[in-house]
């Protein structure tokens, strides 16, 4: 590899990158490849590729004006070096070079171009007025092991139907609980697609993953569930996510996809004098969508429900929103144990406010009974069992 100096050189960031390597790894066909003028112009015709869907062109517009400057002077069949975050990623020999309207492109992710939306201003801001094709290579393609991982599953399982939930787990909570569950009773094999967001609006990732292990280490039968780490860029965002969802997980080996009644992307229209959704635009991928329903807590069943099953009303349940957990979690408290399980708060506490007791240990010997021994406490084991001093009825 020549250095970078001597090459021309383009800058991408990690979503672009990410988008970059689904390809490489056949995780978007019917996309193999970045689509130049006259691909794209048919792709927002059609909404196809090959007779299969795809919701908008696979392209590469890098922001900046050092970006805008080297394309301008690149030509047909002329060599590229692409850097993200200074380190070199790929090569790319030049076959065309065209001019876009980003406002356009966002307009086919998000379905609006509005500037009030978050995901539009962030798109915006990292696309450039021209696209680049032509053929790339990864520097260092790194081996997909959770492809791997599934098709070893399937083989191990004799996995006739593999099932695939998209989820943020931020935080996991019991309704998350109920739908995996649900999922896994007419499964031979789940596979968890857990979001790795660019952002920091969220928890860390590696706190999801470890909750999720938690709960299917712990109450699941865990030879039948694979977490699949799955960044979360710009392509899976608005309207068309369950699109892309559902292509990727048809080429991880899945063909069933789960998502939940209240997903983001699940938009009612009217067509042909019937409801419709965005599932129903789904064409040649074979693989089976559907749509669980919303669960709730009610206090008249005393249990964990589905909106479909009970008869209760609104002023009975309990809804489950990941945000609003998360809030009080951020705040230090500790939720109930009807909205998330009592050791996946106490974990996530415990790494949200690492060292938050000034004397942990006395704390712990003059809150709660203890045995007499003298044992090491860690925050989570302090968590734990102040929930079970909220759990005592007798004096409430």
């Amino acid at each position: 590899m020549t250095s970078s100096r001597k090459n021309k050189t383009l800058y991408i960031d990690k979503e672009a990158a990410s988008a970059l390597e689904l390809v490489k790894d056949g995780l978007l066909l019917p996309v193999t490849k970045l689509m130049n003028e006259a691909e794209s112009k048919e792709v927002l015709r059609t909404g196809l590729i090959d007779g299969k869907t795809f919701p908008f062109p696979f392209i590469l517009a890098p922001s900046g004006k050092k970006n805008e400057e080297v394309i301008k002077s690149l030509k047909k069949g002329e060599e590229v070096l692409i850097l993200c975050d200074g380190i070199e990623y790929a090569t790319m020999v030049i076959d065309e070079i065209f001019s876009i309207d980003p406002k356009d492109r966002v307009k086919h992710i998000y379905g609006t171009d509005d500037h009030t939306h978050p995901g539009v201003m962030a798109t915006l801001k990292r696309l450039g007025k021209y696209a680049i094709c032509g053929e790339y290579e990864l520097i260092e393609q790194k081996e997909n092991e959770s492809k791997e991982a599934i098709k070893k599953a399937k083989e191990l399982l004799g996995a006739k139907h593999v099932t695939s939930l998209v989820m943020g787990a931020n935080p996991l909570h019991r309704a998350h609980e109920k739908l995996i569950r649900q999922t896994l009773e007419n499964t031979d094999l789940l596979v968890i697609f857990l979001l790795k967001p660019y952002d920091n609006a969220n928890l860390s990732f590696d706190i999801r993953k470890e909750s999720l292990e938690y709960f299917i280490n712990n109450y699941l039968p865990k030879s039948k569930v694979i977490i699949v780490p799955l960044e979360n860029s710009y392509i899976f965002a608005g309207y068309n996510e369950i699109i892309i969802d559902a292509i990727v997980a048809k080429n991880y080996g899945c063909n069933r996809l789960t998502i939940g009644r209240n997903h983001a992307g699940l938009g009612m229209f009217y067509d042909c004098n019937s409801n419709k959704s965005i599932v129903d635009r789904v064409m040649g991928i074979e693989i089976d969508i559907t749509v669980a329903s919303e669960y709730v807590y009610c206090d008249q069943c005393r249990t964990l429900v589905s909106k479909n099953t009970c008869p209760h009303g609104q002023h009975h349940q309990i809804s489950y929103h990941a945000d609003s957990i998360l809030e009080i979690l951020e705040y230090g408290l500790l939720p109930p144990a009807v909205l998330i399980r009592k050791e996946i708060s106490s974990f996530i506490l415990s790494k949200l406010f690492v060292n938050r007791f000034k004397n942990l240990e006395k704390l712990y010997y003059d809150t709660f009974p203890v045995t007499g021994l003298l044992e090491e406490h860690t925050e989570k084991d302090f968590y734990l069992e102040l929930m079970k001093l909220y759990q005592t009825t007798s004096l409430t």
